[in-house]
């Protein structure tokens, strides 16, 4: 600045500026997203709108899940290779605590009521419930081997966890803790996801190139989806992450080595186009506008910013060594 002088009325401004935590520009605070890098094990913040990298933390050994608690005061990062779950300071990326996490953590959900961080310990057949107060497993339930997609349904009931191995998905009750069901699905289930409302619940089976739609009501499959992407060999179609606009309308889901994502109409369940994102997209998280998918593209090593009107990749920025997760915060 070029002058030191302030008159009350600016240095009453500069102070609430300060205080609202939006720094000396009095701005407001921007839509941040957080990708992990498994490779460089760091974490790329990303302010959404600029769209431009603006801090690189150093993290725990190979972080692929990556989540926030539903306050949005903290960062969760699976640390898999550390067997732990960081929990991070989502402003600063200060280490806050380290989070009892079984196994190789891969990913994770943080219940809707924020008091249960759930975690798929890949290594050891388990589902870890910690309690986000106390830091201390609070239950933990065995699953099918190397569980690693897990989601919570929207009214609280059910817990479910895919079992790459058995190629099942198990249904706990989480009031019980009790697994209730393993359903049979294709080779690999990777992914689950539950449509907004909580009546469909999607999960991508990995090897076998499809996505399973289930109605919650009965626990049944009653359609499901292959990508036969436009000049990509079907073995390369490996879906994986899979994200709803908030309407429930359209579904993003990642195609792995396919190097795209496929774009699903939910209400016909018909696939209305495929883009090219960059090398082996894993995961995905759409901004809170609604307008812009945020695609972590593995192999290429970047991030790319998918506009959901014209379905086309407006920008591609560097992040770390192999992009896995992607959280956002509003």
């Amino acid at each position: 600045m070029k002058s030191q002088v302030f008159n009350v009325t600016a240095g009453w401004i500069l102070a609430l500026a300060f205080a609202m935590g939006c720094g000396l520009t009095g701005t407001a605070h921007a839509a941040t997203a957080y990708v992990s890098n498994e490779r460089s094990s760091t974490i790329t913040v990303i302010d959404l709108d600029t769209q431009e990298v603006i801090d690189t933390w150093n993290v725990g050994e190979r972080p692929r899940g990556v989540t926030l608690t539903r306050d949005g005061k903290y960062l969760l990062i699976c640390a898999s290779l550390d067997n732990a779950v960081e929990i991070r300071d989502a402003k600063t990326g200060v280490l806050v605590a380290v989070l009892p996490s079984g196994n190789d953590p891969e990913q994770f959900f943080t219940s809707y009521d924020g008091k249960l961080l759930f975690i798929a310990n890949e290594d050891d057949a388990a589902t870890t419930a910690v309690d986000l107060t106390t830091r201390k497993v609070a239950w933990q339930v065995e699953v099918g081997e190397e569980p690693e997609g897990i989601a919570q349904s929207p009214d609280g009931k059910w817990l479910l966890v895919t079992s790459e191995e058995d190629h099942t998905v198990a249904w706990i009750d989480v009031a019980t803790q009790q697994v209730v069901e393993e359903m049979e699905t294709d080779y690999r289930p990777r992914h689950v996801e539950f449509a907004p409302g909580g009546k469909q619940v999607w999960i991508a089976a990995e090897v076998a190139g499809t996505v399973h739609i289930v109605d919650v009501a009965t626990r049944s499959i009653i359609e499901t989806l292959s990508f036969p992407m436009p000049g990509v060999p079907a073995y390369k179609v490996m879906p994986c992450g899979i994200r709803f606009t908030s309407d429930g309308q359209t579904a993003i889901i990642a195609l792995g080595r396919a190097n795209g994502v496929a774009v699903v109409d939910v209400a016909t369940r018909k696939v209305t186009g495929y883009v090219e994102t960059g090398g082996r997209p894993w995961h995905l998280e759409i901004t809170p506008d609604d307008k812009t998918a945020v695609v972590a593209n593995g192999t290429s090593g970047d991030v790319a910013f998918l506009d959901l009107a014209s379905m086309a990749v407006t920008k591609r920025i560097e992040a770390g060594a192999g992009p896995w997760g992607v959280a956002i915060l509003p």
